[in-house]
């Protein structure tokens, strides 16, 4: 059921009221390495921003009784899968759906941003894609590279993409490796893309191949073991950021 904006702001107001008599609830989450700008370094002040450091401030705007702690704390993905599993943490932001997901945690929805996936590749490479078929007519010589135990490993997988090699865990080693030969493409996700690559160093010697490949909505993930009441709380806070456009207003300024 659609929400006009004036009824967005009667459900911030509701929630600003009723959180303000509430003890805080912590929700214990951490940032995931090799993510930006979901999570990313400030260059100035060493800390962690993004754009899921921006919800999770936000949400804690909307609803005072909610409290984040951990988002300071880099963690690889599979190490926050553990803690989750382990009740030793709350929350992840930012996943998309898999089956294996979607069995074993909770997506709060609705959706906090999209994700587009490109392929990059040397600029001294004229390759040219504008199909899933040109990706698989490139073998045998046409390695794609991707994150270690990310979603676009999954994304090429079911684009029927046979030669990928997901070995390294972050973006800028995959980049290396691409300036090495070792893959002929680089599969990585947008928004923050050309940000991303610079960062490695890189990123003048590198090119994002125009064509959008995939894109996948990704949400709030937490664990089953969280009390179903802070669940909804979060949920309420996420609708009411989303209807008045802060969501969109907050990926946009990551672009």
């Amino acid at each position: 059921m659609s929400i006009s904006l004036r009824h967005a702001g009667v459900l911030l107001s509701a929630l600003l009221c009723a959180g303000a008599g509430m003890a805080a609830t912590e929700v214990r989450t951490a940032a995931q390495v090799g993510t930006e700008p979901k999570f990313q370094a400030d260059e100035r002040s060493g800390m962690v921003v993004g754009i899921c450091i921006d919800i999770m401030n936000a949400v804690e705007r909307v609803d005072p009784s909610l409290r984040f702690s951990g988002h300071q704390a880099w963690q690889p993905l599979a190490r926050i899968y553990s803690a989750i599993d382990h009740g030793t943490q709350d929350a992840s932001c930012g996943l998309s759906h898999s089956p294996e997901r979607d069995k074993k945690y909770v997506f709060v929805g609705p959706p906090l941003f999209t994700i587009r996936y490109h392929l990059i590749a040397r600029v001294d490479d004229p390759v040219s894609i504008a199909s899933w078929d040109d990706v698989r007519k490139l073998e045998p010589d046409g390695v794609v590279l991707a994150n270690r135990g990310f979603a676009g490993v999954t994304v090429l997988e079911k684009a029927g993409v046979r030669l990928i090699d997901a070995s390294a865990a972050n973006p800028q080693l995959n980049v290396q490796k691409l300036l090495a030969r070792r893959g002929r493409l680089f599969f990585h996700r947008s928004p923050g893309l050309q940000a991303t690559l610079n960062r490695t160093g890189y990123g003048a010697r590198v090119r994002i191949l125009p064509m959008e490949m995939a894109s996948s909505p990704l949400y709030f993930v937490v664990g089953r073991h969280l009390d179903p009441g802070v669940v909804e709380r979060l949920r309420a806070a996420l609708q009411a950021l989303e209807k008045s456009g802060e969501l969109e207003r907050i990926a946009r300024n990551w672009e």
